[in-house]
């Protein structure tokens, strides 16, 4: 089986790209910390536009009518960029939630543990529910994913694709703290030469790029086989790849990493909330020894 890009797969991500960098880059992303505003309504439609939402719809419905291999690419870039708001779940909506395909709604989804719910506030539908219900904000870690406790559910018809789209945006993240940390530690000196020169500083960031390069490689190879268990593994590999890549880059940092004029605790702050989405480590564990049991007993 080939998982080389196509060339118009390639040219899906560098549109989606270029989109994002002249839409929301560093500027964008800190205003909207400032602000508080996690959902630029005028992007979502952007988006729509672009066909973000609506990729996987077939073209007699108005979408591109591409596939999970194609998503997978679309959401790394946005994940790089760090683009807050319900996209997996919007993206999921599309074609059943009547102006989500379009980006003329926000759809959020009931895809935490416990009675959480992400960007309820700014959402204008619930996948799977009727109307939105009622909740009560509470802290969240990270400032531009607003969580809300409230009942309800996400139908589990889902929960596959929306895990393996999150896993695809935390390996955007993932990639780009290798990014963030390499060019810092090129730039940073210390007793007159780059700290990138010091090897305890290679092996924190040779390890980050090993961890982010084998969890993109589990989320393209999902992609293709949609297989539930392949899903569950590269949901894993990415948590752990966005999680302590953040943290590593932030030893690389030092002190600047701590402060809040870096980037790199918005990545693990995101990283947080995005592990515990639609499947955590403990019911992707569980999915796992469960494939693991079937086949044995086949075998």
């Amino acid at each position: 089986m080939d998982f080389r890009l196509t060339q118009d797969q390639q040219d899906v991500r560098a549109g989606v790209r270029a989109l994002l960098a002249g839409r929301y880059g560093r500027e964008a992303l800190r205003s909207a910390v400032d602000r508080g505003t996690s959902v630029d309504r005028a992007l979502w439609r952007e988006l729509g536009d672009a066909g973000f939402f609506s990729l996987r719809l077939p073209e007699s419905a108005g979408g591109a009518g591409l596939g999970l291999p194609e998503a997978v690419l679309v959401f790394e870039e946005a994940g790089r960029v760090l683009l807050p708001g319900p996209l997996v779940a919007t993206h999921l909506a599309a074609g059943a939630v009547p102006g989500a395909a379009e980006g003329a709604v926000v759809v959020t989804a009931f895809d935490l543990e416990g009675p959480l719910v992400a960007h309820l506030g700014e959402a204008d539908a619930v996948l799977g529910m009727p109307e939105l219900p009622a909740g009560e904000p509470v802290r969240s870690a990270d400032p531009l994913t607003p969580l809300w406790r409230a009942r309800g559910r996400t139908p589990e018809g889902f929960r596959d694709a929306g895990a393996l789209l999150t896993a695809a945006l935390q390996v955007g993240s993932a990639l780009r703290t290798v990014e963030l940390a390499v060019r810092y530690a090129g730039e940073r000196e210390q007793f007159g030469q780059p700290i990138g020169g010091f090897q305890a500083v290679k092996h924190l960031c040779s390890g980050m790029l090993v961890r982010a390069e084998v969890a993109r490689t589990a989320v393209y190879a999902a992609a293709v086989t949609e297989d539930r268990a392949e899903i569950a593994a590269a949901k894993l590999l990415a948590d752990e790849a966005a999680v302590r890549g953040a943290r590593d880059c932030l030893q690389v940092y030092g002190g600047m990493g701590f402060t809040w004029e870096a980037d790199v605790h918005l990545h693990l702050k995101r990283a947080w909330v995005r592990a515990e989405q639609w499947r955590t480590a403990r019911e992707a564990e569980e999915l796992l020894a469960e494939a693991l049991r079937e086949e044995s007993a086949v075998g």
